[in-house]
C-alpha cells in the first residue's frame, strides 16, 4: 500500500509501484482534470504539485510517492477563485482547453519563484506546450495573475 494525500484527502493506493501517478489520479482517485498528453513528461498537460513542486505526473511512478502531498487542478480551488484561474478566465486563455490544467498548475508554482515575471522569465521557465498556440494570452494571464497576487 502506498499512502498519498491528494488535495487534502488521504488515499491508500494498491497498484503496481511503477504505475504512473497520472493514472492513479485519473483511474483510482477519480480526478480527471489532470490530462494525458505525451506520456514522456514533455508536454506538461499532466502537471500537478507534488510536495510543492510542479511535476509531470505521467512519468512519476507511484511507488516513490509514499507519504507525498499531491495537489491537482481540482485541489487548487473548489470554485475557480485562485488568482491564476481568475486571470485565465479574464484573459480568455483556453481555446480547446486540454492543456490548461497543466498550464495553470505550472504557472502557480512559477509565480512563487517569479512574483514579478518578465516575458523572458515566462519563456525561459514555463515549458508546457499548447497545441492551439495561445501563448500570447497565456503571457497576459500570467502577468495579470502576478498583479492579482500582489494586491
Amino acid at each position: 500500500m502506498i499512502n498519498i494525500d491528494v488535495n487534502g484527502t488521504q488515499h491508500q493506493i494498491d497498484v503496481e509501484e511503477d504505475t504512473p501517478l497520472l493514472w492513479v489520479l485519473r483511474d483510482i482517485v477519480g480526478l480527471s482534470g489532470t490530462k494525458f498528453g505525451c506520456g514522456i513528461a514533455q508536454c506538461g498537460a499532466c502537471t500537478v504539485h507534488i510536495d510543492g513542486e510542479a511535476l509531470r505526473s505521467c512519468s512519476i511512478p507511484i511507488g516513490g510517492l509514499d507519504g507525498a502531498k499531491v495537489v491537482t487542478i481540482e485541489g487548487l480551488s473548489k470554485d475557480s477563485t485562485h488568482p491564476v484561474q481568475q486571470a485565465w478566465i479574464a484573459e480568455d486563455v483556453p481555446q480547446c482547453g486540454y492543456c490548461q490544467s497543466g498550464q495553470i498548475m505550472a504557472t502557480v508554482r512559477f509565480l512563487k519563484d517569479f512574483p514579478n515575471p518578465t516575458d523572458a522569465d515566462i519563456d525561459d521557465n514555463l515549458s508546457n506546450i499548447c497545441r492551439c498556440g495561445t501563448y500570447e494570452r497565456l503571457r497576459k494571464a500570467i502577468h495579470r495573475a502576478a498583479a492579482m497576487m500582489k494586491a
